[in-house]
């Protein structure tokens, strides 16, 4: 309440921006209008081919409801756990990280998926999912608070929507030539191509977006007055499962890239954090072992349709 009282001066102005943001990206991305002759319909289909490769990042109203759409299909989808205690955890920890990471007055939802596979992930617009199977390997809430700050930081560093507009590139720039030389779809390659850009958004992510949400996860978590050093203790413990269970954490790998070294990366982070600071932050709560040990007595996970 206090945080929205906080905002309503600026609202106006945000929205204002907001519209100049839309409006902006529109003229960008809008290709000009079509004439139907086939020498003016080739030239505009290759010209839109290279117009795309600019690459377009959707503005952050785009961005929500593109955010909502997923959402609303995930959680018809997934097995989410319902249980309110459950519900009423996830979110208060989520939100006090996410109140300190971002200045765009999203409205962030967490949500615990009943699977037993480990995993976690982020969809535009503030929606973050995080699996039972991840919840009960994590020793206390600064590790399961690394995770959500990695997450947070794909959201606030926009990543799946720059992965998108990549993907976009591909697929309209494909549909310039199937307008410009049909056996160019005829092929195969063109349609694959059109395909790509609306799976971009759970594509894998680069090293270059894991190590940079790595590093803001850190800040967001010390910030939220968690100690971050719950998040290279959650890699150890993800790698030391990679070798003893490999199975059971593919979810994780194959849209987190990840080595060693990034166990020494976010450490480095964390030596710039002065030690007197660190020893004030939060490792661990009696909530949240309360809320695991909560989840826990709840029926066994379904199994995980392949």
């Amino acid at each position: 309440m206090m945080n929205s009282l906080l905002n309503n001066g600026t609202r106006q102005t945000m929205h204002n921006h907001e519209s100049r943001e839309t409006k902006l990206n529109m003229r960008r991305c809008t290709p000009p209008a079509m004439r139907f002759s086939r020498t003016r319909i080739r030239f505009i289909a290759v010209a839109l081919s290279l117009f795309v490769a600019t690459g377009c990042v959707a503005s952050t109203q785009q961005e929500l409801q593109m955010g909502a759409d997923y959402a609303s299909q995930i959680d018809r989808q997934l097995p989410l756990v319902r249980d309110p205690e459950i519900v009423r955890y996830i979110n208060v920890l989520g939100d006090s990280i996410a109140r300190v990471s971002d200045n765009r007055n999203l409205t962030w939802k967490f949500n615990v998926v009943d699977q037993a596979d480990i995993n976690a992930f982020a969809v535009p617009g503030g929606y973050i999912y995080v699996n039972r199977g991840l919840i009960d390997r994590a020793a206390n809430m600064s590790e399961l608070a690394g995770v959500i700050g990695h997450e947070i930081a794909h959201v606030t560093r926009r990543h799946s929507m720059k992965q998108m507009a990549k993907g976009q590139q591909a697929s309209y720039g494909a549909m310039g030539l199937c307008v410009a030389f049909p056996s160019f779809c005829n092929s195969g390659a063109g349609s694959a191509a059109i395909q790509y850009g609306g799976g971009a958004l759970f594509a894998k992510f680069s090293r270059n977006d894991e190590s940079e949400a790595d590093a803001y996860g850190v800040t967001y978590v010390t910030r939220a007055g968690i100690d971050p050093r719950g998040m290279p203790a959650m890699f150890r413990t993800l790698l030391a499962e990679r070798k003893s269970n490999p199975g059971g954490i593919n979810a994780w790998f194959s849209s987190h890239p990840m080595e060693e070294n990034r166990v020494a990366s976010t450490e480095a982070e964390i030596s710039k954090i002065s030690p007197t600071i660190l020893r004030t932050l939060t490792k661990d709560t009696p909530a949240f072992q309360r809320f695991k040990a909560r989840l826990a007595t709840l029926p066994k996970s379904p199994p995980t349709k392949r």
